[in-house]
């Protein structure tokens, strides 16, 4: 539709004015809010994925509500939660809620905002304005920075090796076997371990490509491998996607042995079909990009196979690398700064030290402040 838009996502003077009859006033009104909606974040320079999820839940809320957003009332906020609920199994994520509920917040705000003229154009067409639906009495409450799941936790140092040995075994077992799933097993293997190795988030790591890869001068043993480029970190507030360097580190000195079995010149990689084809580390069997959803599945399974706990996922090995790495006396800023967090608290969030490790770091402080007393504690009770 073209028009004069005054502001980015205004509403088109051409129906704020003229009072033209709409064939489908609703639905060609709602087409045109989401359109403007997506203008004026646009304008913000939020990313397109960003822009898109946002576009998303806005349609699943006015689905779930049957109605559109000048007749949107506080009660379609709990109908839509109760929804949200339903669909995963009777609890929806907190955290979820929340920032879905931001979404039809912010959303609403602009249609009541009257610079974009879109409640003008609902009172010509509608004889009704959109209101705000979103309060503080029926948004989830935030009290806690932490509001992950009680069992989602850090693998322990003995669960990694469980699993990896059962990767190793179950790889072995297969093309012993002449099992072509042989194949798709080491790729999983190397995915798991490299999640481990490098702290990396799900989409981070599923999104690497061949060329993601670089020496770092400082560890020349690594060769080409000492270091790994993430283009599609996380980005904050809807941004772009950060990038950053993550470095090998002597927690996975078997990392560059694991890249090079896969990704080498002689790798493993090449035998999947159509993955030279692809730019994808990790290939499907058809050499598309392998998804979120299909790795987690097949991790699950590989998971409970190995006799590991349901509160171990693909994410725990991020907790994992955060907690090992400090537990191995790494400084706390370069863990941060590895793991792409921007602010410490948040990576003090991963960090789930054991009690061993607990215990010896109180012993070396007791020890420490024993030597730095003026008066050695042996000599103190001589005297």
């Amino acid at each position: 539709m073209s028009g004069e838009h005054p502001l980015p996502g205004s509403a088109p003077l051409r129906l704020v004015s003229s009072g033209a009859e709409l064939l489908r006033p609703e639905e060609q009104i709602w087409t045109e809010m989401l359109e403007g909606w997506k203008s004026a974040l646009m304008a913000r320079t939020l990313g397109a994925s960003t822009i898109y999820g946002y576009l998303r839940v806005l349609q699943d809320f006015q689905a779930v509500s049957g109605d559109y957003p000048w007749r949107w009332m506080p009660q379609d906020v709990d109908e839509y939660v109760t929804t949200l609920n339903a669909r995963n199994g009777g609890t929806a994520a907190k955290s979820t809620i929340r920032a879905y509920l931001m979404v039809v917040r912010g959303f609403c705000s602009f249609l009541c905002e009257p610079v974009y003229r879109w409640p003008d154009l609902c009172a010509q067409v509608f004889g009704e304005y959109p209101s705000q639906i979103c309060f503080a009495y029926n948004l989830p409450v935030h009290v806690s920075d932490n509001e992950a799941e009680p069992e989602r936790r850090a693998f322990s140092r003995n669960e990694v090796q469980t699993l990896f040995d059962y990767f190793d075994d179950e790889v072995e077992r297969l093309y012993a076997k002449n099992n072509k799933a042989w194949l798709t097993t080491l790729r999983d293997s190397c995915i798991a371990k490299v999640a481990y190795g490098y702290g990396l988030r799900r989409q981070e790591l599923l999104r690497l490509q061949i060329h993601d890869f670089g020496p770092n001068p400082h560890v020349p043993q690594y060769k080409a491998f000492g270091a790994v480029y993430v283009r599609y970190g996380k980005g904050s507030r809807g941004s772009a996607h950060k990038r950053r360097t993550v470095l090998t580190v002597p927690l996975m000195d078997w990392g560059p042995d694991v890249f090079e079995a896969w990704v080498g010149a002689e790798g493993c990689r090449q035998l999947m079909g159509h993955a030279a084809d692809s730019p994808w580390l990790w290939p499907s069997e058809r050499g598309d990009q392998l998804t979120l959803n299909s790795y987690a599945t097949r991790f699950t399974g590989h998971r409970r196979r190995a006799g590991l706990p349901d509160g171990l996922s693909l994410h725990g090995f991020r907790r994992s690398y955060v907690t090992h790495l400090i537990e191995d006396g790494y400084d706390p800023l370069f863990v941060q700064q590895q793991v792409g967090h921007e602010h410490s608290s948040t990576t003090a969030l991963y960090t789930q030290v054991s009690s061993d490790y607990r215990q010896k770091t109180l012993q070396r402080m007791i020890r420490e402040r024993l030597a730095s007393a003026a008066v050695p504690y042996g000599e103190s009770n001589q005297a």
